[in-house]
Formats: structure tokens, C-alpha cells, sequence
């Protein structure tokens, strides 16, 4: 491993210099491991604690197939789906393995009593396998994390459609959060070059997530003009939903739970705030019974907000907390648009609200290949910033995972594995300078 950070750290290196590094017999990773999985039963979720789950161990280099990367990680970063991994809900994920192992001779590799972990990625390729021509060794790379095999005609149209669409780190083996990582080659995207390696691994996940949901013909095709509603507008998600909505010529409603957390929005550039926090927002009476007043006074402060205007796109992401105001809050004619469940998956609301008036529910998960490269083209541009906001280092995985299982962070963690330090990485000093300030906006807040 000290033989390939040296080659990458070199201004000298060539790729026949990376292609003839040795790869070692096995690398540090992030793991959990399948004889612990009910390690926190009946617990309660949020007293499940990724600290006694994640793992730190030295396991094998995976076999090298057609179409697949091997990729030295220099920095990751960590997803919600690294804490619903850590804490085996909403189920264990060594499930996911257990079925992708069964698809062909090569996915059994996958299906393994260990789970490397980790959604995001910034590193450079070691080797490439048979059938890949796009990448060489020694390209510095991103990852998005969608896998897929696309032998069924579903997912020419929409990748995401494909039957064995799956999220690699999370639904596949051999991820993000460790030395090495296994990808298919179509998961590569070139790293942003004003970026340091842990800023550049901090957008993927949640950068074109955010893209499909609110920008993509697949999602709430947003416009100039538009008022958009954002829950968690600081956070990992949220944060990146927030500049696309100011890039796009739209109006963010940014929803916080705290004044620094509102404070975060306004050096993005947001306007229209609203504190849940300290304005007392309970839209549960209890934990079977919402309360519609609720929901009509949270209309009624984003009239006074826009200047009487209803909300055309919710960007929907708690889920059963905040579902039905979503619902009631949205214009006629409007969407709510959501990608996740983090307070809970089972939804309810009024459907009259829904029916009568016109509204539409749109699912987004992800995104697909083009929608993930587009993402990721912007952030190279300087038009989409990383919201990075504390550094952890491999070793302190989980209680970075800890901290945002706790919602006890600022936009995203990130995680260094090969790289010695913060920092490095950068190869375009003259564009970073022109954006230091919004790369560096959620740091030490």
C-alpha cells in the first residue's frame, strides 16, 4: 500500500508506472460482519450504535472480472445507507449479498460473512479488467454507486429500471470505505480536479441523488421560477438540493431545526427559512394521529415567505413525519418528489388533498449513468460545491457514522482511507481559488 500511495503522490507517475504496481494481497476496509447482526435487537433505533458494528479489518483484494475497476481509495464519505447498514435496519444487508451472489459465477464473490461498506469514492485506478478501454491505471476517478447488469431490455431507457439495479456498497460487496474498492468500469467518473480527494468524494451519493429527484425529466423537472420546499435543507441531501435550486433560477423554502443550521442556507444563498425547531412545528398529536392544524400553518408561513404562493415541488426525504404535510402544503398541480424514508417508511396523508387538487407523488432513487455524470460535470465546473463539513479518518468510521446517525452533523463527513492527510488532491489551483470560499462554507461550522 506504501508503494501505491508513494506512486500516486508523485507528480512523475505514469500509467505504465501504476500498471506495473503489485497489488497487495489484502487492504484495510470498513466492515460489518453477518455473525453480528442481531447484535441490537430490541434496541430502539436511535440507541443502535455503529461504534460496536463497524469494523475495521484487513480482508482480501477481490478477484478482477470483465468490466470492473479496482480503485486505491484515497477518500470516501458516509451515506445514511452506511448507518442503516451499521445498525442492520431496516434489514440486515448481508441479504442483498446473499441474492446478488446467486445471479452469476462472478456476483458469488460478493457473497461474503464480512460486508465492505461505503457508497462514494475518490482514488485513482490500479487495474482495469478485460473489456474496459475508458479508464487506464493511475486516472484519477470518482464513483457513482449504481450497479447494474443491463441484460434485460428495462433498464436501456432508465438505468435505474434495470431488474438488478442495486447500490454498490450498500446492496453490493467490496465498497467505498476502505483502501481498495471493486466497481464496474461505468461507475467511473473523472475527479474533479479544483477538488481535494476528500471534498471530491463527498458530492456522489447524495449530488446526483439529488439531480434525478429535482432537475431530471425523472424527477420533479424543476424550472426557473419555481418555489421548492426542502426538509433537512443543510444536510447531506438537503444542502445539495438547496444549490441546485439557486443554480436552476428556482426559490428554495429551506427547512432547518436550528439557527445554525439556518445560518448554513444563508451562506448558500437562501432566503426563505423556516426553523422547525423554533416555531414548534408538531405534526403528530401522538404517534397515530397527525395534526392537520399543523400542516395549515405551515402553509400559511410559506405564503408569508413567497408573498403568497404555495409551493410547486417538495423535496421529500424524512418520510412518515413530514409526508403529510408535504402533501397538504404542495400547489395545485404541484409534486412531491421522494427518495428515502429516514423517520420512517410507512406514510400516510389526506388524499383528498391529493386527488382534488390535482398533485402528483414522484419516487426517486439515485440516478441513472447519464443523470449521475451530469451531477458530477457540474461540480467539476464549480457550479455545484461539495458540502463537506468534518474530515474523519479510517479509523474513526464509526463515529462518523455515529455523529450522523445522531443527525450531529452539517452537510457531509467525510472519511480519509489512503490519504496521510487533508488537503491533497488538488490540481486546478486557479478554479479553486475562485470558489474557495463555497468548498469551504460547511467546514468547522
Amino acid at each position: 500500500m506504501k508503494d501505491i500511495l508513494d506512486a500516486i503522490q508523485s507528480p512523475d507517475s505514469t500509467p505504465a508506472d501504476f500498471a506495473a504496481l503489485p497489488l497487495p494481497e489484502s487492504y484495510r476496509a470498513i466492515t460489518v460482519h453477518k455473525d453480528e447482526t442481531e447484535m441490537f435487537a430490541g434496541l430502539a433505533t436511535r440507541d443502535k450504535d455503529p461504534r460496536k458494528s463497524l469494523h475495521l479489518d484487513e480482508v482480501p483484494v477481490p478477484e478482477l472480472g470483465p468490466g470492473e475497476a479496482l480503485v486505491a481509495v484515497m477518500a470516501s464519505s458516509v451515506n445514511y445507507n452506511s448507518v442503516w447498514t451499521s445498525i442492520f435496519e431496516p434489514l440486515s444487508t448481508f441479504g442483498f449479498l446473499e441474492r446478488y451472489g446467486r445471479v452469476s459465477d462472478l456476483t458469488r464473490r460478493h457473497d461474503l460473512p464480512y460486508h465492505v461498506i461505503g457508497s462514494d469514492l475518490a482514488g485513482v485506478v490500479l487495474r482495469t479488467g478485460p473489456g474496459v478501454n475508458a479508464w487506464r491505471p493511475g486516472d484519477e476517478v470518482v464513483a457513482h454507486c449504481l450497479s447494474v447488469e443491463l441484460e434485460s431490455s428495462d433498464g436501456h431507457n432508465d438505468t435505474m429500471l434495470d431488474p438488478e439495479q442495486r447500490i454498490w456498497g450498500f446492496e453490493t460487496n467490496f465498497g467505498g470505505l476502505a483502501e481498495i474498492a471493486l466497481v464496474k468500469s461505468n461507475q467511473l467518473m473523472p475527479k474533479p480536479t479544483h477538488l481535494s480527494w476528500e471534498e471530491a468524494a463527498a458530492p456522489g451519493l447524495v449530488n446526483s441523488t439529488a439531480y434525478r429527484q429535482l432537475v431530471s425529466r425523472n424527477g420533479a423537472r424543476m424550472k426557473q421560477g419555481d418555489n421548492v420546499l426542502i426538509w433537512g435543507a443543510s444536510g447531506g441531501l438537503g444542502s445539495y438540493a438547496t444549490q441546485f435550486a439557486l443554480a436552476g433560477g428556482a426559490t428554495p423554502i429551506c427547512v432547518v431545526s436550528s439557527e445554525r443550521k439556518a445560518e448554513i442556507c444563508r451562506r448558500m444563498g437562501a432566503e426563505l427559512i423556516i426553523d422547525r425547531s423554533a416555531e414548534e412545528y408538531r405534526f403528530w398529536k401522538d404517534e397515530h394521529t397527525q395534526d392537520p392544524r399543523e400542516w395549515k400553518r405551515l402553509g400559511k408561513r410559506i405564503r408569508e415567505l413567497t408573498g403568497g404562493e404555495d409551493v410547486d415541488i417538495v423535496f421529500e426525504h424524512p418520510g412518515r413525519e413530514t409526508f403529510g404535510a408535504s402533501v397538504y402544503v404542495t400547489r395545485k398541480g404541484g409534486t412531491i418528489v421522494t427518495c428515502a424514508s429516514t423517520s420512517g417508511y410507512d406514510h400516510s396523508y389526506d388524499n383528498r388533498y391529493l386527488w382534488m387538487s390535482l398533485k402528483r407523488i414522484v419516487g426517486s432513487h439515485f440516478a441513472n449513468y447519464r443523470e449521475a455524470w451530469e451531477a458530477n460535470r457540474l461540480v467539476a465546473k464549480g457550479k455545484i460545491h461539495p458540502t463537506l463539513s468534518r474530515v474523519y479518518s479510517l479509523e474513526e468510521t464509526g463515529q462518523a457514522a455515529h455523529d450522523v446517525h445522531r443527525n450531529a452533523h452539517q452537510g457531509k463527513v467525510g472519511v480519509l482511507c489512503l490519504a496521510p492527510e487533508e488537503g491533497l488532491g488538488v490540481r486546478d489551483h486557479e478554479l479553486r481559488a475562485r470558489h474557495a470560499d463555497a468548498i469551504n462554507r460547511f467546514r468547522n461550522v
